[in-house]
Protein backbone atom coordinates (compact mmCIF):
# COMPACT_ATOMS: atom_id res chain seq x y z
CA UNK A 1 0.00 0.00 0.00
CA UNK A 2 1.26 3.13 -1.11
CA UNK A 3 0.33 6.69 0.65
CA UNK A 4 0.26 10.38 -0.46
CA UNK A 5 1.33 13.61 1.28
CA UNK A 6 -1.25 15.98 1.84
CA UNK A 7 1.15 18.39 3.92
CA UNK A 8 4.46 19.68 4.05
CA UNK A 9 5.48 21.83 6.73
CA UNK A 10 9.34 21.90 7.24
CA UNK A 11 10.80 18.58 8.12
CA UNK A 12 7.44 17.55 9.27
CA UNK A 13 4.99 16.11 6.30
CA UNK A 14 1.27 14.50 6.59
CA UNK A 15 0.41 11.47 4.10
CA UNK A 16 -3.12 9.87 3.94
CA UNK A 17 -4.04 6.10 3.12
CA UNK A 18 -0.83 4.91 6.12
CA UNK A 19 -3.20 2.47 7.95
CA UNK A 20 -1.09 -0.20 7.59
CA UNK A 21 2.17 1.66 9.20
CA UNK A 22 3.19 1.18 12.70
CA UNK A 23 4.80 4.09 15.34
CA UNK A 24 8.19 4.81 14.57
CA UNK A 25 8.35 2.65 11.18
CA UNK A 26 10.82 4.12 8.38
CA UNK A 27 9.38 4.98 5.08
CA UNK A 28 10.80 6.18 1.99
CA UNK A 29 9.07 10.17 0.99
CA UNK A 30 8.67 10.76 -2.91
CA UNK A 31 10.32 9.49 -5.95
CA UNK A 32 13.65 10.70 -4.41
CA UNK A 33 12.98 8.49 -1.60
CA UNK A 34 13.69 11.02 1.47
CA UNK A 35 13.87 8.94 4.75
CA UNK A 36 11.20 9.78 7.14
CA UNK A 37 9.68 8.38 10.49
CA UNK A 38 6.53 8.08 11.60
CA UNK A 39 5.91 9.87 14.82
CA UNK A 40 2.04 10.34 14.98
CA UNK A 41 -0.76 8.03 13.84
CA UNK A 42 -4.42 9.58 13.33
CA UNK A 43 -6.73 7.50 11.16
CA UNK A 44 -5.06 6.55 8.08
CA UNK A 45 -2.85 9.98 8.22
CA UNK A 46 0.51 9.20 9.34
CA UNK A 47 2.75 12.56 10.49
CA UNK A 48 6.19 11.92 9.42
CA UNK A 49 9.47 13.62 10.39
CA UNK A 50 11.55 13.60 7.51
CA UNK A 51 15.46 12.81 8.29
CA UNK A 52 16.26 15.39 5.30
CA UNK A 53 15.56 18.69 3.13
CA UNK A 54 11.90 19.05 2.24
CA UNK A 55 12.20 21.41 -0.45
CA UNK A 56 10.51 20.68 -3.77
CA UNK A 57 8.12 17.99 -1.90
CA UNK A 58 4.85 18.95 -2.71
CA UNK A 59 0.84 17.44 -2.31
CA UNK A 60 0.48 13.84 -3.72
CA UNK A 61 3.90 12.89 -3.43
CA UNK A 62 4.53 9.06 -2.70
CA UNK A 63 5.26 7.71 0.67
CA UNK A 64 6.01 4.13 1.17
CA UNK A 65 6.53 2.30 4.32
CA UNK A 66 9.63 -0.25 4.70
CA UNK A 67 7.77 -2.01 7.53
CA UNK A 68 10.83 -1.79 10.06
CA UNK A 69 11.70 1.05 12.40
CA UNK A 70 15.33 3.13 12.58
CA UNK A 71 17.69 0.66 13.35
CA UNK A 72 21.40 1.19 13.35
CA UNK A 73 23.80 -1.91 11.83
CA UNK A 74 25.86 -3.25 14.12
CA UNK A 75 28.82 -5.72 13.20
CA UNK A 76 32.89 -5.08 12.80
CA UNK A 77 33.27 -1.84 10.63
CA UNK A 78 31.89 0.59 13.41
CA UNK A 79 34.74 1.92 15.09
CA UNK A 80 36.71 4.68 13.19
CA UNK A 81 33.66 5.07 11.25
CA UNK A 82 32.13 8.85 11.16
CA UNK A 83 28.48 8.39 11.32
CA UNK A 84 25.55 11.31 10.50
CA UNK A 85 22.38 10.89 13.05
CA UNK A 86 20.50 8.30 10.80
CA UNK A 87 23.54 5.95 10.89
CA UNK A 88 24.75 7.01 7.05
CA UNK A 89 29.03 7.34 6.70
CA UNK A 90 30.01 10.69 5.80
CA UNK A 91 32.55 9.57 3.74
CA UNK A 92 30.47 7.61 1.55
CA UNK A 93 27.87 10.37 1.64
CA UNK A 94 30.83 12.45 0.06
CA UNK A 95 31.95 9.81 -2.42
CA UNK A 96 27.90 10.02 -3.62
CA UNK A 97 27.34 13.50 -3.42
CA UNK A 98 30.36 15.60 -3.23
CA UNK A 99 30.87 18.29 -0.53
CA UNK A 100 26.93 18.66 0.09
CA UNK A 101 24.83 15.90 0.77
CA UNK A 102 22.26 15.29 -1.85
CA UNK A 103 18.61 14.50 -1.26
CA UNK A 104 17.67 10.72 -1.01
CA UNK A 105 21.09 9.27 -1.05
CA UNK A 106 20.86 6.00 0.08
CA UNK A 107 24.21 4.56 1.14
CA UNK A 108 24.59 1.43 3.24
CA UNK A 109 25.98 1.87 7.01
CA UNK A 110 28.53 -0.43 7.33
CA UNK A 111 31.05 -1.78 4.25
CA UNK A 112 29.49 -5.38 2.65
CA UNK A 113 32.59 -6.22 1.15
CA UNK A 114 35.54 -6.00 3.00
CA UNK A 115 36.79 -8.91 4.53
CA UNK A 116 37.11 -9.65 8.13
CA UNK A 117 39.55 -12.34 9.67
CA UNK A 118 36.93 -13.91 11.82
CA UNK A 119 38.16 -16.60 14.36
CA UNK A 120 35.80 -18.61 16.11
CA UNK A 121 34.94 -19.35 20.22
CA UNK A 122 32.59 -22.44 20.12
CA UNK A 123 32.41 -26.15 18.81
CA UNK A 124 29.58 -27.21 16.54
CA UNK A 125 27.04 -28.89 19.07
CA UNK A 126 28.11 -26.52 21.59
CA UNK A 127 24.79 -24.97 23.23
CA UNK A 128 24.59 -21.37 23.45
CA UNK A 129 22.56 -18.55 24.51
CA UNK A 130 21.59 -14.65 23.53
CA UNK A 131 24.64 -12.94 24.08
CA UNK A 132 27.18 -15.89 23.93
CA UNK A 133 30.53 -15.05 21.94
CA UNK A 134 30.65 -17.58 18.48
CA UNK A 135 33.92 -15.75 17.35
CA UNK A 136 35.89 -12.28 17.46
CA UNK A 137 37.25 -10.63 14.74
CA UNK A 138 40.28 -8.07 15.40
CA UNK A 139 38.38 -4.95 14.75
CA UNK A 140 41.56 -2.48 14.94
CA UNK A 141 44.68 -3.18 16.84
CA UNK A 142 43.01 -2.31 20.04
CA UNK A 143 39.53 -3.26 19.74
CA UNK A 144 38.33 -6.88 19.71
CA UNK A 145 35.21 -7.20 18.49
CA UNK A 146 33.11 -10.38 19.41
CA UNK A 147 30.30 -11.61 17.38
CA UNK A 148 27.53 -12.72 19.78
CA UNK A 149 24.60 -15.26 19.01
CA UNK A 150 21.25 -12.03 18.49
CA UNK A 151 18.80 -11.28 20.53
CA UNK A 152 15.59 -14.29 20.90
CA UNK A 153 18.24 -16.98 19.68
CA UNK A 154 19.11 -20.01 21.34
CA UNK A 155 19.91 -23.57 20.97
CA UNK A 156 22.62 -25.62 19.04
CA UNK A 157 25.32 -24.98 17.00
CA UNK A 158 24.88 -26.73 13.79
CA UNK A 159 27.77 -24.96 11.99
CA UNK A 160 30.74 -23.08 12.95
CA UNK A 161 33.00 -21.67 9.85
CA UNK A 162 36.54 -22.08 10.08
CA UNK A 163 39.56 -19.19 10.72
CA UNK A 164 39.07 -17.47 7.70
CA UNK A 165 37.98 -14.06 5.95
CA UNK A 166 34.51 -13.44 5.93
CA UNK A 167 32.13 -10.30 4.90
CA UNK A 168 29.51 -9.09 7.81
CA UNK A 169 26.87 -10.86 5.62
CA UNK A 170 28.58 -13.82 5.15
CA UNK A 171 26.68 -16.81 7.47
CA UNK A 172 29.59 -17.83 9.91
CA UNK A 173 27.43 -19.95 12.32
CA UNK A 174 23.77 -21.79 12.13
CA UNK A 175 21.72 -22.36 15.48
CA UNK A 176 19.31 -24.93 15.79
CA UNK A 177 16.52 -24.53 18.80
CA UNK A 178 14.59 -26.86 21.02
CA UNK A 179 11.59 -26.33 18.74
CA UNK A 180 14.17 -26.85 15.42
CA UNK A 181 13.89 -23.81 14.17
CA UNK A 182 16.96 -23.14 12.19
CA UNK A 183 18.67 -19.42 12.27
CA UNK A 184 21.83 -18.68 10.48
CA UNK A 185 23.66 -15.93 11.51
CA UNK A 186 25.77 -13.49 10.22
CA UNK A 187 28.31 -10.74 11.82
CA UNK A 188 25.54 -8.26 10.96
CA UNK A 189 23.12 -7.59 13.61
CA UNK A 190 20.34 -4.45 13.16
CA UNK A 191 18.49 -2.93 16.41
CA UNK A 192 15.99 -0.45 16.95
CA UNK A 193 17.49 2.62 18.06
CA UNK A 194 14.44 3.70 20.29
CA UNK A 195 14.86 0.32 22.39
CA UNK A 196 17.18 -0.34 24.75
CA UNK A 197 19.66 -3.63 24.19
CA UNK A 198 18.46 -6.03 27.26
CA UNK A 199 20.70 -7.33 29.80
CA UNK A 200 21.19 -9.49 32.60
CA UNK A 201 21.14 -7.03 35.99
CA UNK A 202 21.60 -3.29 36.35
CA UNK A 203 24.57 -3.06 39.00
CA UNK A 204 25.09 -0.28 41.26
CA UNK A 205 28.39 1.43 40.05
CA UNK A 206 31.26 1.00 42.10
CA UNK A 207 34.48 2.49 40.62
CA UNK A 208 35.38 5.77 39.19
CA UNK A 209 36.09 6.55 35.41
CA UNK A 210 39.37 8.11 35.94
CA UNK A 211 39.24 11.34 33.43
CA UNK A 212 42.92 12.78 34.13
CA UNK A 213 41.03 15.92 34.57
CA UNK A 214 42.07 17.15 38.40
CA UNK A 215 38.96 19.18 38.92
CA UNK A 216 37.38 16.15 38.13
CA UNK A 217 39.01 13.42 39.43
CA UNK A 218 39.66 14.91 42.88
CA UNK A 219 36.29 16.63 43.63
CA UNK A 220 33.33 15.72 40.88
CA UNK A 221 34.14 12.04 40.16
CA UNK A 222 32.08 9.96 38.20
CA UNK A 223 31.57 6.47 38.29
CA UNK A 224 31.80 3.97 35.42
CA UNK A 225 28.13 3.34 34.59
CA UNK A 226 27.00 6.73 35.55
CA UNK A 227 25.41 10.07 33.81
CA UNK A 228 26.78 13.74 34.49
CA UNK A 229 25.83 16.99 32.80
CA UNK A 230 28.09 20.26 31.60
CA UNK A 231 25.84 22.66 31.40
CA UNK A 232 27.52 26.48 30.69
CA UNK A 233 26.91 29.47 28.90
CA UNK A 234 28.25 30.08 25.28
CA UNK A 235 32.48 30.20 25.39
CA UNK A 236 33.07 28.58 28.66
CA UNK A 237 34.80 25.44 27.50
CA UNK A 238 31.50 22.72 27.33
CA UNK A 239 33.40 21.08 24.19
CA UNK A 240 36.50 21.17 25.21
CA UNK A 241 36.04 19.65 27.90
CA UNK A 242 33.95 16.80 26.70
CA UNK A 243 37.15 16.49 24.09
CA UNK A 244 39.71 16.20 26.56
CA UNK A 245 37.03 13.24 28.87
CA UNK A 246 36.62 11.66 25.25
CA UNK A 247 40.70 11.62 25.04
CA UNK A 248 42.01 10.72 27.91
CA UNK A 249 39.04 8.91 30.15
CA UNK A 250 39.68 5.21 30.97
CA UNK A 251 37.01 4.26 28.94
CA UNK A 252 37.68 1.47 25.99
CA UNK A 253 35.39 2.55 23.69
CA UNK A 254 34.45 6.41 23.10
CA UNK A 255 31.17 7.19 21.00
CA UNK A 256 31.00 10.80 20.43
CA UNK A 257 28.36 12.70 19.15
CA UNK A 258 28.54 16.16 17.75
CA UNK A 259 24.54 16.88 18.01
CA UNK A 260 23.54 20.15 16.82
CA UNK A 261 26.64 21.57 17.11
CA UNK A 262 28.72 24.47 15.04
CA UNK A 263 30.12 22.66 11.64
CA UNK A 264 33.52 24.26 12.94
CA UNK A 265 33.74 22.24 16.19
CA UNK A 266 33.03 19.48 14.51
CA UNK A 267 35.39 19.69 12.01
CA UNK A 268 38.22 20.22 14.80
CA UNK A 269 37.17 16.83 16.22
CA UNK A 270 37.39 15.27 13.17
CA UNK A 271 40.87 17.08 12.05
CA UNK A 272 42.10 16.28 15.87
CA UNK A 273 41.43 12.57 16.94
CA UNK A 274 42.84 10.52 13.95
CA UNK A 275 46.14 12.25 15.00
CA UNK A 276 45.66 12.01 18.90
CA UNK A 277 47.95 8.91 20.56
CA UNK A 278 45.59 7.05 22.78
CA UNK A 279 48.00 7.01 26.24
CA UNK A 280 46.78 4.22 27.74
CA UNK A 281 47.81 2.04 24.13
CA UNK A 282 50.17 3.83 22.30
CA UNK A 283 47.97 3.60 19.39
CA UNK A 284 45.36 6.32 17.16
CA UNK A 285 42.75 7.66 19.05
CA UNK A 286 40.51 6.74 16.77
CA UNK A 287 41.29 3.30 16.95
CA UNK A 288 38.72 3.19 19.63
CA UNK A 289 35.74 5.70 18.39
CA UNK A 290 32.83 6.23 16.53
CA UNK A 291 32.02 9.82 15.56
CA UNK A 292 28.43 10.61 15.04
CA UNK A 293 28.47 14.12 13.59
CA UNK A 294 24.76 16.18 13.17
CA UNK A 295 26.03 20.04 12.48
CA UNK A 296 23.84 22.40 13.40
CA UNK A 297 22.60 23.34 9.47
CA UNK A 298 21.88 19.63 9.17
CA UNK A 299 17.91 18.82 9.20
CA UNK A 300 16.97 19.08 12.60
CA UNK A 301 14.85 15.67 12.52
CA UNK A 302 18.11 13.90 12.57
CA UNK A 303 19.49 15.68 15.17
CA UNK A 304 16.77 14.02 17.10
CA UNK A 305 18.03 10.61 15.68
CA UNK A 306 21.48 11.41 16.62
CA UNK A 307 21.19 10.83 20.46
CA UNK A 308 19.54 7.57 20.19
CA UNK A 309 22.23 6.28 17.32
CA UNK A 310 25.19 6.88 19.59
CA UNK A 311 23.76 5.47 22.93
CA UNK A 312 22.91 2.04 20.48
CA UNK A 313 26.03 2.06 19.56
CA UNK A 314 27.05 2.33 22.97
CA UNK A 315 25.31 -0.44 24.46
CA UNK A 316 26.34 -2.99 21.49
CA UNK A 317 30.10 -2.21 22.79
CA UNK A 318 29.16 -2.42 26.12
CA UNK A 319 27.00 -6.12 25.84
CA UNK A 320 30.88 -7.22 24.61
CA UNK A 321 31.93 -6.44 28.60
CA UNK A 322 33.76 -3.29 27.05
CA UNK A 323 33.57 0.11 29.01
CA UNK A 324 32.29 2.80 26.90
CA UNK A 325 31.56 6.55 27.20
CA UNK A 326 29.19 8.37 25.09
CA UNK A 327 29.72 12.19 24.85
CA UNK A 328 26.48 13.73 23.46
CA UNK A 329 27.12 17.25 22.52
CA UNK A 330 24.38 18.71 22.89
CA UNK A 331 21.66 17.76 24.29
CA UNK A 332 19.90 21.59 24.34
CA UNK A 333 20.09 21.22 20.88
CA UNK A 334 18.55 17.89 21.14
CA UNK A 335 15.79 19.48 22.72
CA UNK A 336 15.50 21.94 20.46
CA UNK A 337 14.83 19.21 17.99
CA UNK A 338 12.08 18.08 19.90
CA UNK A 339 10.46 21.51 20.49
CA UNK A 340 10.24 22.42 16.78
CA UNK A 341 8.71 18.80 15.59
CA UNK A 342 6.26 19.17 18.51
CA UNK A 343 5.34 22.43 17.57
CA UNK A 344 4.92 21.38 13.99
CA UNK A 345 2.73 18.31 15.48
CA UNK A 346 0.55 21.16 17.02
CA UNK A 347 0.98 19.43 20.42
CA UNK A 348 0.24 21.40 23.65
CA UNK A 349 3.23 22.97 24.93
CA UNK A 350 4.80 23.26 28.18
CA UNK A 351 7.50 25.45 29.77
CA UNK A 352 9.29 27.97 27.46
CA UNK A 353 7.09 26.17 24.41
CA UNK A 354 9.05 22.76 24.53
CA UNK A 355 6.85 19.51 24.73
CA UNK A 356 5.30 18.31 28.32
CA UNK A 357 7.83 14.79 27.34
CA UNK A 358 10.73 16.83 27.69
CA UNK A 359 11.97 15.20 30.44
CA UNK A 360 10.85 11.35 29.97
CA UNK A 361 12.62 11.89 26.91
CA UNK A 362 15.89 12.63 28.40
CA UNK A 363 15.66 10.09 31.15
CA UNK A 364 14.67 7.58 28.29
CA UNK A 365 18.15 8.31 27.19
CA UNK A 366 20.50 8.63 30.46
CA UNK A 367 18.61 5.83 32.01
CA UNK A 368 20.14 3.85 29.42
CA UNK A 369 23.67 4.35 31.07
CA UNK A 370 24.66 2.07 33.59
CA UNK A 371 27.22 -0.83 34.59
CA UNK A 372 25.24 -4.19 33.57
CA UNK A 373 25.93 -8.03 33.92
CA UNK A 374 25.65 -9.13 30.36
CA UNK A 375 23.60 -11.69 28.55
CA UNK A 376 25.04 -14.67 27.89
CA UNK A 377 26.50 -18.18 30.35
CA UNK A 378 29.45 -15.96 31.43
CA UNK A 379 29.35 -13.87 33.98
CA UNK A 380 31.37 -10.41 32.13
CA UNK A 381 30.32 -7.00 33.02
CA UNK A 382 29.91 -3.96 30.48
CA UNK A 383 29.20 -0.26 31.17
CA UNK A 384 27.97 2.75 29.54
CA UNK A 385 28.95 6.04 30.81
CA UNK A 386 27.41 8.85 29.33
CA UNK A 387 28.08 12.47 29.38
CA UNK A 388 25.85 15.26 28.12
CA UNK A 389 26.58 18.76 27.90
CA UNK A 390 23.77 21.79 28.19
CA UNK A 391 23.98 24.70 26.56
CA UNK A 392 20.91 26.46 28.12
CA UNK A 393 20.34 30.17 26.23
CA UNK A 394 22.81 33.06 28.57
CA UNK A 395 23.94 30.44 30.72
CA UNK A 396 20.34 30.54 32.57
CA UNK A 397 20.51 27.37 34.71
CA UNK A 398 16.69 27.56 35.42
CA UNK A 399 15.74 26.86 31.98
CA UNK A 400 13.75 23.41 31.07
CA UNK A 401 16.27 21.51 29.74
CA UNK A 402 18.97 21.99 32.34
CA UNK A 403 16.30 21.51 35.42
CA UNK A 404 15.23 18.24 33.62
CA UNK A 405 18.64 17.05 33.43
CA UNK A 406 19.55 18.01 36.97
CA UNK A 407 16.72 15.79 38.16
CA UNK A 408 18.27 12.74 36.56
CA UNK A 409 21.69 12.67 36.15
CA UNK A 410 24.21 12.21 39.63
CA UNK A 411 27.25 14.46 38.64
CA UNK A 412 26.72 18.13 37.73
CA UNK A 413 29.87 20.08 36.30
CA UNK A 414 28.76 23.38 36.11
CA UNK A 415 31.23 25.91 33.80
CA UNK A 416 31.44 29.76 34.56
CA UNK A 417 31.23 32.21 32.17
CA UNK A 418 33.16 34.32 34.87
CA UNK A 419 36.21 31.46 35.15
CA UNK A 420 36.31 31.15 31.46
CA UNK A 421 36.87 35.10 31.34
CA UNK A 422 39.39 34.40 33.92
CA UNK A 423 41.08 31.96 31.60
CA UNK A 424 40.57 29.09 34.16
CA UNK A 425 39.99 26.27 32.59
CA UNK A 426 38.63 23.89 32.85
CA UNK A 427 36.11 26.12 33.92
CA UNK A 428 34.37 23.97 36.31
CA UNK A 429 32.93 26.37 39.00
CA UNK A 430 33.81 24.38 42.60
CA UNK A 431 31.06 26.32 44.74
CA UNK A 432 28.32 25.42 42.42
CA UNK A 433 29.09 21.51 40.93
CA UNK A 434 28.49 18.66 42.43
CA UNK A 435 28.99 14.71 42.62
CA UNK A 436 26.22 12.20 44.18
CA UNK A 437 29.34 9.30 43.35
CA UNK A 438 31.76 10.61 45.54
CA UNK A 439 30.73 9.49 48.66
CA UNK A 440 30.34 6.10 47.29
CA UNK A 441 33.79 6.15 45.72
CA UNK A 442 35.42 7.31 48.86
CA UNK A 443 36.15 3.81 49.34
CA UNK A 444 37.51 2.79 46.44
CA UNK A 445 39.55 5.86 46.10
CA UNK A 446 41.30 5.04 49.66
CA UNK A 447 42.23 2.12 48.31
CA UNK A 448 43.75 3.21 45.11
CA UNK A 449 45.33 7.11 45.78
CA UNK A 450 45.45 6.99 49.50
CA UNK A 451 43.91 6.23 52.53
CA UNK A 452 44.07 9.52 53.77
CA UNK A 453 42.66 10.99 49.92
CA UNK A 454 39.14 11.08 50.49
CA UNK A 455 39.40 13.47 54.34
CA UNK A 456 42.44 15.30 52.12
CA UNK A 457 39.09 16.35 49.47
CA UNK A 458 37.32 17.40 51.95
CA UNK A 459 39.39 19.96 53.47
CA UNK A 460 40.51 21.72 50.24
CA UNK A 461 36.69 21.73 49.19
CA UNK A 462 36.82 23.55 53.14
CA UNK A 463 39.28 25.71 52.11
CA UNK A 464 37.38 26.73 48.71
CA UNK A 465 34.28 27.67 50.92
CA UNK A 466 35.95 29.48 53.63
CA UNK A 467 37.79 31.58 50.54
CA UNK A 468 34.21 32.44 48.82
CA UNK A 469 33.34 33.88 52.42
CA UNK A 470 36.38 35.55 52.97
CA UNK A 471 36.26 37.03 49.35
CA UNK A 472 32.79 39.18 50.85
CA UNK A 473 34.93 41.18 53.95
CA UNK A 474 37.87 41.87 51.18
CA UNK A 475 36.24 43.61 48.79
CA UNK A 476 33.86 45.32 51.81
CA UNK A 477 37.41 46.45 53.68
CA UNK A 478 40.60 44.85 51.90
CA UNK A 479 42.72 42.25 52.38
CA UNK A 480 44.76 43.78 55.11
CA UNK A 481 41.80 43.40 57.33
CA UNK A 482 42.14 39.68 57.72
CA UNK A 483 43.62 37.45 60.46
CA UNK A 484 47.13 36.09 59.50
CA UNK A 485 45.12 32.49 59.76
CA UNK A 486 42.53 33.50 57.14
CA UNK A 487 45.31 35.43 55.05
CA UNK A 488 47.26 31.79 55.26
CA UNK A 489 43.74 30.27 54.34
CA UNK A 490 43.36 32.88 50.96
CA UNK A 491 46.91 31.92 50.01
CA UNK A 492 46.22 28.24 49.88
CA UNK A 493 42.89 28.49 48.15
CA UNK A 494 44.49 30.59 45.83
CA UNK A 495 46.88 27.81 45.18
CA UNK A 496 44.24 25.10 45.16
CA UNK A 497 42.76 27.47 42.14
CA UNK A 498 45.87 28.16 40.03
CA UNK A 499 48.01 25.18 40.75
CA UNK A 500 45.72 22.41 40.99
CA UNK A 501 42.50 23.07 39.53
CA UNK A 502 43.65 25.25 36.61
CA UNK A 503 44.60 22.95 34.25
CA UNK A 504 46.36 23.21 30.41
CA UNK A 505 44.55 20.76 27.86
CA UNK A 506 47.45 22.11 25.52
CA UNK A 507 50.40 21.39 27.50
CA UNK A 508 50.94 17.99 26.80
CA UNK A 509 52.51 17.23 30.69
CA UNK A 510 49.67 19.15 32.58
CA UNK A 511 46.77 17.99 29.96
CA UNK A 512 46.53 14.39 32.10
CA UNK A 513 47.42 13.55 35.24
CA UNK A 514 47.37 10.50 36.94
CA UNK A 515 45.70 9.35 40.24
CA UNK A 516 49.15 9.56 42.13
CA UNK A 517 50.23 12.64 41.09
CA UNK A 518 46.99 14.09 41.83
CA UNK A 519 47.35 13.13 45.63
CA UNK A 520 51.27 14.23 45.77
CA UNK A 521 50.23 17.45 44.20
CA UNK A 522 46.99 18.08 46.40
CA UNK A 523 48.94 16.57 49.41
CA UNK A 524 51.85 19.24 49.35
CA UNK A 525 49.22 22.25 48.83
CA UNK A 526 47.62 21.26 51.73
CA UNK A 527 50.61 20.63 54.01
CA UNK A 528 51.95 23.68 53.34
CA UNK A 529 48.63 25.12 54.69
CA UNK A 530 49.51 23.29 57.76
CA UNK A 531 52.63 24.08 58.22
CA UNK A 532 51.92 28.05 57.64
CA UNK A 533 48.88 27.58 59.98
CA UNK A 534 51.80 26.22 62.79
CA UNK A 535 54.19 28.67 61.97
CA UNK A 536 51.69 31.14 62.79
CA UNK A 537 50.73 29.75 66.25
CA UNK A 538 54.73 29.46 66.71
CA UNK A 539 54.99 33.52 66.44
CA UNK A 540 56.63 33.24 62.43
CA UNK A 541 56.49 36.36 60.47
CA UNK A 542 53.20 36.29 57.83
CA UNK A 543 54.76 38.35 55.12
CA UNK A 544 58.10 35.20 55.28
CA UNK A 545 55.42 32.59 54.70
CA UNK A 546 53.92 34.29 52.06
CA UNK A 547 57.11 35.00 50.15
CA UNK A 548 58.81 31.68 50.34
CA UNK A 549 60.34 30.54 47.15
CA UNK A 550 59.09 27.07 47.50
CA UNK A 551 55.54 28.31 46.96
CA UNK A 552 56.60 28.71 43.54
CA UNK A 553 57.69 25.38 43.21
CA UNK A 554 54.55 24.04 44.23
CA UNK A 555 52.85 26.09 41.78
CA UNK A 556 54.91 24.72 38.88
CA UNK A 557 54.40 20.68 40.33
CA UNK A 558 51.91 20.01 37.41
CA UNK A 559 54.31 20.42 34.79
CA UNK A 560 56.58 18.09 36.17
CA UNK A 561 56.57 14.36 34.20
CA UNK A 562 54.78 11.49 35.34
CA UNK A 563 57.81 9.58 35.28
CA UNK A 564 59.80 12.13 37.67
CA UNK A 565 56.61 13.02 39.72
CA UNK A 566 58.05 10.79 43.04
CA UNK A 567 61.30 12.31 43.23
CA UNK A 568 60.53 16.38 42.41
CA UNK A 569 58.17 16.36 44.66
CA UNK A 570 59.90 14.48 47.37
CA UNK A 571 62.30 17.06 47.22
CA UNK A 572 59.69 20.07 46.99
CA UNK A 573 58.02 18.17 49.98
CA UNK A 574 61.57 18.54 52.09
CA UNK A 575 62.20 22.22 51.04
CA UNK A 576 59.10 23.39 52.07
CA UNK A 577 59.01 21.60 55.81
CA UNK A 578 63.04 23.20 55.78
CA UNK A 579 61.97 26.42 54.88
CA UNK A 580 58.86 26.64 56.95
CA UNK A 581 61.26 25.62 60.32
CA UNK A 582 63.48 28.24 59.32
CA UNK A 583 60.97 31.22 59.14
CA UNK A 584 59.60 29.87 62.69
CA UNK A 585 63.40 30.16 64.05
CA UNK A 586 63.99 33.11 66.61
Amino acid sequence: MQGKIIKVSGPLIVAQNMADVKMFDVVKVSNAGLIGEVIELRGDKASIQVYEETTGLGVGDPVSTTGAPLSVELAPGLIESIFDGIQRPLDALYAASGDRIGRGVAVQALNRKKLWQFIPCVQKGARVTTGDVLGTVLETPVVQHKIMVPHGVSGTVTSIAEKSQKTIVDVIASVKSDSGKLTEITMLQKWPVRKGRPYKEKLSPDAPMITGQRSIDTFFPIAKGGVAAIPGPFGSGKTITQHQLAKWADAEIVVYVGCGERGNEITDVLNEFPKLIDPHSGAPLMKRTVLIANTSDMPVAAREASIYTGITIAEYYRDMGYKVAIMADSTSRWAEALREMSGRLEEMPGEEGYPAYLSARLAEFYERAGTVKCLGSGEQTGAVTAIGAVSPAGGDLSEPVSQATLRIVKVFWGLSAALAYRRHFPAIDWILSYSLYADKLSEWYAEHAAPEFPEMVKDAMRILQEESELEEIVRLVGVDALSPQNRITMETAKSLREDYLHQDAFNEVDTYTSLTKQYKMLKLILDCHVLCQDALKADADLNVLLSLPVREQIGRAKYIPENEIQERLNQISKQLSQAVAAAVKP
